[in-house]
């Protein structure tokens, strides 16, 4: 599993800092993930098709856990609908990111 030392290596050498990084890795707020071309599954909110704060928002608020069964690894929400990547939980768990995040 890839966490906040793989997304600053990732976008650092593009030249972004960490609140750059918080804001880009926002654009999860649409979407979600296909099995067939990531390994991962499902949606990171409740209306992928809509352009809002929720992905901050469910990111703070949620109690994510490691969805049980599946590899690669991912969290679920309480509800088992929601999803989020390694690399997102670490935009939380990591206390240089994590500033940026609530804000």
């Amino acid at each position: 599993a890839q966490g906040a030392a793989h997304i600053r290596d990732v976008f650092y050498r593009m030249g972004f800092n960490d609140r750059e990084i918080v804001a880009l890795s926002g654009a999860h707020t649409l979407g979600f993930c296909h099995t067939d071309r990531s390994g991962f599954e499902g949606p990171w909110t409740e209306n992928p098709n809509t352009f809002d704060n929720d992905y901050f928002k469910l990111l703070v608020d949620e109690r994510w856990t490691v969805r049980p069964d599946f590899e690669p690894l991912q969290f679920e929400d309480s509800s088992r609908t929601l999803m989020m990547l390694p690399t997102d939980i670490s935009l939380i768990t990591d206390p240089k990111f994590r500033p940026t995040v609530v804000e």
